[in-house]
């Protein structure tokens, strides 16, 4: 952390209404590559989140009035500054996280690519919309801020997911109150004071850290002046929070977990789907809720596809973040190891095989090897569950038909990935698959501007371009009579 270029980007405490908030107690922040504490950050209290609740109801009467060009200028100011602190928050990132640095500067540049794109929504702000109405009547159709927004975000993008729910809020003239992982609270910390150089006003946004989830949670769910709660995370705890917000009918999104199909055709480049196979299951250790979980691989081809597979897995570097270059770095922690080593154990004791990597790698740090297992099968836990590592689990098929099916057969739907050259096949099936995203002859999904969410139980709402601000408006309709 020494060798940031800008030390002011390392804080150790809570950003709540333009100051830093420390506390009697803290919490270790480790790198899941060395096992090693790199920061001790102060555990906000109960009353300090309180605090940032009040101060930012208060900030956003002002802020939803600013005319949304001078919102956009701040969103600007602040991607500039991300860009131009690119290194400092990739370090930041990678020591906490554990991805490689090639990984986390293209997770900045991510970041700032959101900003860009929330400051470009000016058509959703430009004119109220007229719509028909009786004689004599003018009726229109106002978006309005919806006010003080509240969100918990993962440990696996501590920027990117931050940032995609952060400023399209800003953007539509909310405030926010964040709650970031406590596993990778500094580089929320450090997008704080950026935010604040890029003149942000005090209370528009605020972070507060600490480790009880629960009862910060239920605080960010529950206070009278929360209007909407923003979530990404498990199913299971999604739901709870749901449960939480019901209370008081809150707005919610939720981008929940994650079971992606990635279904291979007989008539596929094979080549291709092994690339593709890299890009969305590797990047990050496999730790992304839009990797490729099922891989379900028609029969004819199996052999084949495993075969140029384990090949290109031998190009891949295992690493620390003290290295220079490396592919697949750790886990995020020993609960993540335990979780893959139970899946592969009890998908072992029901009849799958493994055919490259399965084990931990003994060394320092949360590392597990680059694994294939084929065999599987729907009952396996490796089948329903997101395994959230770098696992390639391998089923196969016979007709399209099975394929669609297997691919459905999960209550979660956020994404799905297939390859084929069949253009009639690509229609139907991407009318018949069950999910909010769908990647065709590719393995990378995400950008700026489309509307990033699921369906079934991988949540609610979407995030990015004009979809994501519209997630932080309401509709007032206004009707007015001038007959007399």
């Amino acid at each position: 952390m020494q060798n940031l270029s800008n030390l002011s980007l390392l804080k150790r405490c809570s950003y709540i209404n333009g100051r830093w908030m420390d506390s009697e107690n803290t919490l270790s922040v480790i790198n899941p590559a060395t096992e090693t504490t790199i920061a001790e950050v102060c555990e906000v209290t109960a009353s300090q989140i309180e605090q940032a609740i009040s101060d930012a109801a208060t900030a956003v009467a002002q802020w939803q009035l600013l005319d949304y060009g001078l919102r956009s200028e701040k969103l600007l100011l602040w991607r500039d500054l991300l860009l131009e602190n690119q290194q400092d928050l990739a370090r930041i990132l990678t020591l906490e996280q554990g991805k490689p640095f090639s990984e986390a500067i293209g997770e900045i540049s991510h970041a700032a690519n959101y900003l860009q794109t929330y400051a470009n929504q000016h058509s959703i702000f430009e004119a109220p919309e007229t719509i028909n109405a009786e004689r004599n009547q003018n009726a229109k159709v106002y978006r309005r801020s919806i006010g003080v927004v509240t969100a918990i975000t993962p440990w696996n993008f501590p920027c990117a997911m931050v940032i995609r729910k952060v400023g399209a809020a800003l953007a539509a003239g909310c405030s926010f109150v964040l709650k970031p992982s406590e596993l990778t609270p500094l580089s929320a910390l450090a997008l704080a004071q950026l935010a604040e150089q890029a003149g942000i006003p005090a209370g528009v946004f605020s972070v507060v850290v600490g480790s009880n989830a629960q009862a910060i949670g239920e605080i960010l769910t529950q206070h009278a002046k929360v209007a909407k709660f923003s979530f990404t995370g498990s199913t299971l705890v999604g739901k709870k929070l749901l449960q939480q917000c019901a209370m008081g009918v809150k707005r919610t999104s939720m981008e929940l977990g994650g079971n992606a199909p990635f279904i291979v055709f007989e008539d596929a480049d094979l080549d291709a789907a092994v690339e593709g196979t890299f890009a969305c299951k590797f990047r990050n250790s496999g730790q992304t809720c839009v990797s490729a979980n099922r891989f379900i691989i028609h029969e004819n081809i199996a052999k084949e596809f495993k075969r140029k597979l384990q090949i290109k897995m031998k190009s891949l570097v295992v690493g620390n973040n003290g290295q220079s270059e490396f592919h697949i770095g750790p886990l995020i922690n020993r609960r993540a190891l335990d979780k893959i080593n139970g899946l592969l154990d009890q998908a072992l004791t029901l009849g799958a095989k493994i055919i490259e990597g399965g084990k931990e790698i003994e060394s320092k740090g949360y590392f597990f090897e680059p694994t294939i297992i084929e065999d599987i099968t729907p009952e396996m836990e490796i089948f329903k569950r997101e395994i959230f590592g770098p696992v390639v689990s391998i089923i196969t098929f016979e007709t399209d038909e099975e394929a669609i099916r297997l691919a459905n057969q999960t209550e979660l739907g956020l994404c799905g990935y297939l390859y084929t050259k069949k253009q009639s096949r690509i229609a139907t099936i991407a009318q018949q698959i069950q999910v909010g995203m769908l990647g065709i002859n590719q393995g990378r999904l995400s950008n700026t501007e489309s509307p990033f969410g699921g369906v079934k139980q991988s949540g609610m709402g979407r995030e990015g371009g004009r979809y994501g601000v519209e997630e932080y408006l309401d509709y007032q309709f206004v009707c007015a009579d001038f007959a007399s």
